[in-house]
């Protein structure tokens, strides 16, 4: 398979953690309706994103190459969505004890 990356952004880059207080309800199903594994939520490589980044195509399902976050650097599936107040930003889907970690000038990139 070749992999070819497009459409370049920069953005803020944070994380959370599949838990009630830092989603909703059903912390353990994101906003596309994929099952995050909770005993090991890092392991599904999931990301949510702003909502102004989904008209740009970072929608659910796709792959973006991410640079910049520096041990969260690489592949990462689009399959949760951002709270509206947030702009140029993505959320890395982290272990439920990492509590830290934002990062500026975040390169992401879609992958075709």
């Amino acid at each position: 398979m070749k992999v070819i990356l497009i459409s370049i952004y920069f953005v803020v880059a944070t994380v959370y953690n599949a838990l009630e207080g830092q989603t909703d309800s059903s912390p353990d199903i994101t906003a596309s309706g994929f099952k995050i594994n909770m005993s090991d939520p890092a392991s599904d490589r999931i990301i949510a994103v702003s909502r102004d980044l989904e008209p740009l195509g970072f929608t659910f399902g796709r792959y973006v190459k991410v640079t910049g976050a520096g041990d969260l650097d690489g592949i990462w599936r689009i399959e949760d969505r951002m709270n509206k107040r947030f702009k140029m930003r993505i959320d890395f889907l982290v272990e439920n004890d990492r509590k830290l970690g934002k990062w500026s000038n975040v390169k992401i990139q879609l992958i075709e």
